[in-house]
């Protein structure tokens, strides 16, 4: 394994985290050949310097409670950045339907939006489809929202 290889991948990782992928894609497109690649992937690994599953976790979790993102938009993102399945998996399996329905409610409050005329409930509904909230609990946040809001009146 050439040194600057190396040295290449971890300045990538000094940079930013990145996935096993991501960083296998960064080095191909700087001209590091896939053995070497291969080689370097195995050490970091190894080091615990790219651990796919840890960065799934610490990344549903960011996005949850910084973004307010729902486990969709969380899986696609994930996704796309070539994270396994059982990673993602692992890292929304502790996330239930009543803390995404807290959250999602928590959203629309935060965002002070009412959902008192259809208007606003259709706002409020792609709002949290956006964020990646699946569409049964998107309505029940919306419906929560409308009674909570009823009933503080």
């Amino acid at each position: 394994m050439p040194q600057d290889a190396y040295e290449l991948a971890l300045k990538a990782l000094g940079y930013k985290e990145r996935t096993e992928a991501e960083l296998r894609r960064w080095l191909a497109e700087r001209g590091v050949q896939d053995v070497e690649i291969e080689e370097i992937i195995a050490v970091l690994a190894e080091a615990g310097a790219i651990d796919d599953a840890s960065f799934a976790r610490r990344y549903a979790a960011d996005k949850r409670l910084l973004a307010g993102w729902g486990p969709d938009r969380i899986v696609r993102a994930l996704e796309e950045r070539g994270v396994a399945l059982e990673h993602i998996e692992a890292a929304l399996g502790g996330d239930d339907e009543s803390a995404q329905l807290e959250r999602a409610t928590s959203l629309l409050l935060a965002r002070g939006m009412s959902c008192g005329t259809e208007r606003e409930r259709e706002r409020a509904l792609g709002l949290l489809v956006r964020r990646g909230y699946p569409l049964e609990l998107a309505y029940d946040a919306v419906r929560r929202v409308e009674r909570r809001l009823r009933e503080a009146a």
